[in-house]
């Protein structure tokens, strides 16, 4: 099983990173492709708009049901052909998930990490 990690965006990236994947829909605000330095952004493993939208703009939201839905749309072929590729980066490379989101344990990230782990 390979070694997979989480890191903010806005952190500076560092030579133990290993491969840095992207997992958010959208470009993060304020850092520039060069400084992210980005080796993979595959938006289908990230959760969907309306997924994204539903979670943090509604204010009941509940982590568990977000977790919920989000493990639901990681069953989709497209998405378990990412979690796959990850996995197969990870075998060779530590993989270093990166994300603008402020509590990444709370956050689609955690749930990403646990599906990863799984196989």
């Amino acid at each position: 099983m390979g070694e997979f990690r989480t890191k903010r965006i806005y952190d500076d990236p560092s030579d133990d990173d290993g491969r840095r994947v992207l997992v958010d829909r959208l470009w993060p605000r304020g850092v520039s492709k060069e400084r992210a330095r980005i080796d993979l952004w595959d938006k289908e493993i990230t959760p969907s708009n309306d997924l994204r939208t539903w979670f943090h703009h509604d204010s009941a939201a509940d982590f568990a049901e977000f977790a919920r839905r989000y493990e639901a749309e990681l069953s989709g072929e497209q998405q378990r052909r990412g979690l796959r590729e990850l996995r197969e980066l990870a075998a060779d490379h530590p993989v270093t998930l990166v994300t603008a989101a402020k509590d990444p344990e709370h956050s689609h990230v955690a749930v990403l990490l646990d599906q990863l782990r799984e196989e």
